[in-house]
């Protein structure tokens, strides 16, 4: 195994080829869940757990099911599906056994079934080439990146909150605006992994 390909698979997922910030994917949750920051976190491990788990349950189907049957048309049905699956799941284990995680995350959680950063990071690994453990490399990577996103916009939303900002830039017109220095903060990695 070539310990130096999967460090860069992972800082290119998390800083370079972040999903959220350089992508766009997964917008909805980064917007709507990132006022506090025990839910910014929460959402962020969330999401990487069922990005984990998807492409950990995706890939195999993919390659030695779809692929070897001839239907990999059927990609992004079947993908749905199992995100689907694995998103009840989560929320099922987490009213279980952390009910205050899934109370604060209310409506968001089952969204993230229709989280398309989620559905992105598995078919995005199909897309370029690589094998099983490059897959869960560069979907942990993809995670990590949303959870560091998260928390870093609920920061800056914090600090935003405190401040005296004009009628007209209140609420969303300033959050977006926040969004595009974070997201402009982050073209700074390009060039320097993957």
């Amino acid at each position: 195994m070539d310990f130096q390909k999967f460090v860069i698979i992972l800082m290119s997922s998390v800083l370079v080829n972040n999903y959220v910030l350089r992508q766009f994917l997964g917008i909805c949750p980064f917007l709507g869940v990132s006022k506090k920051l025990n839910q910014a976190t929460g959402m962020g491990i969330s999401v990487t757990l069922v990005m984990l788990m998807a492409t950990a349950a995706t890939w195999p189907i993919y390659t030695y099911v779809l692929v070897r049957f001839e239907l990999e048309y059927m990609r992004t049905i079947v993908f749905i599906l199992i995100i689907a699956a694995l998103v009840q799941f989560t929320e099922i284990v987490l009213k279980k056994f952390i009910p205050a995680l899934h109370k604060s995350l209310g409506v968001y959680l089952p969204l993230i079934t229709t989280n398309c950063a989620v559905l992105g990071v598995t078919i995005n690994n199909i897309n370029d080439g690589y094998n099983f453990v490059e897959s869960m490399v560069s979907s942990l990577g993809c995670g990590l990146g949303f959870l560091l996103a998260m928390v870093l916009f609920c920061g800056i939303r914090s600090y935003i909150d405190d401040k005296v900002i004009p009628e007209s830039l209140r609420g969303l017109p300033v959050t977006l605006i926040a969004a595009s220095f974070v997201s402009l903060a982050f073209f700074g990695f390009n060039g320097i992994v993957g």
